[in-house]
């Protein structure tokens, strides 16, 4: 099985005739995404190597029945792109925009939470989902994804995320879904959810957790992996060497006093019964060693 999404998901892709919705919704299709429409305002009735595209989303539901969105609009739509799948009933919302406000982003999140509890985002500014050999909605390359399980991928570092799936790919390892979760301060979607949501799928039985400097969440998750999961977790947290008060990379990956240190969120996980690797290429050697002990 997979998480979230699967063969079945039909996704609507808003921006698609923009260069990079054009770009990334043609190669998700090309994996075999159901992508069934693009959503432009004004552009309704034209259409992007035979996906049509409608003036709203609301009309891309209506035609095609479509679940899912894939926003890939610049970052002053994207609020009100994600909010206007959800006002239509799309259960599930990938944003890969960065650049957003944090403000913008806990606005949206709440209102999500508060108007349309039935819609989950993932992201922004994240590199998507992808269940291998069944869907790919983001910009996750499906080139290094292998299909057939058990492993089921969650991280906060996009190219980490690619790093994760060809290490183990590498060694013939399979994954049953990766989730790219963004490093923004606000995710839509966080660790615990995919934690949660892996633990209950019956062909995950590991899972890799990449996390980075700055924030609570790793901690948060290692709390949660001690009470409620029984499946082995890997992890890797990046930055050990980041200076504190400078930004590495995401809007989220900053020290702020003695909170957020990769130091501090490897001991917590440690603590939680969890293997902790050094390096991204350790985590992935850890992983395969883990899969050869499940039989």
């Amino acid at each position: 099985m997979s998480i979230f999404v699967d063969e079945r998901t039909k996704v609507v892709v808003q921006g698609l005739t923009g260069g990079q919705g054009r770009f990334h919704g043609l190669r998700n299709r090309d994996y075999g995404t159901q992508v069934v429409a693009g959503v432009t305002p004004g552009k309704g009735g034209t259409d992007v190597e035979g996906i049509p595209v409608y003036d709203t989303v609301a009309a891309a539901v209506e035609a095609t029945g479509a679940d899912a969105s894939f926003v890939v609009v610049p970052p002053r739509f994207a609020c009100d792109a994600i909010l206007e799948s959800a006002a239509a009933g799309i259960a599930f919302v990938v944003c890969i925009t960065e650049g957003i406000p944090a403000q913008d982003e806990a606005l949206t999140y709440n209102r999500l939470k508060q108007e349309h509890p039935g819609t989950r985002l993932l992201g922004p500014n994240c590199p998507g989902i992808i269940s291998p050999g069944k869907t790919n909605i983001g910009i996750t390359s499906g080139d290094i994804a292998l299909p057939g399980g058990p492993v089921g991928i969650v991280s906060r570092s996009g190219t980490l995320t690619y790093q994760a799936l060809h290490e183990l790919s590498q060694q013939g390892v399979g994954q049953t879904t990766c989730v790219g979760i963004g490093g923004d301060p606000v995710p839509g979607t966080n660790f615990i959810d995919c934690l949660a949501a892996f633990e209950a799928d019956p062909d995950t039985r590991a899972v890799m957790m990449i996390g980075e400097i700055g924030g609570s969440e790793e901690e948060r998750a290692a709390a949660y992996i001690a009470e409620h999961l029984t499946k082995p977790v890997v992890a890797y947290v990046a930055g050990v060497t980041a200076p504190p008060g400078r930004k590495m990379g995401h809007a989220g990956a900053i020290i702020s006093g003695s909170q957020g240190t990769a130091q501090a969120k490897m001991e917590a996980l440690a603590a939680a019964g969890v293997t902790v690797a050094q390096n991204p290429t350790e985590a992935g050697e850890m992983m395969v060693e883990i899969v050869k002990g499940l039989g």
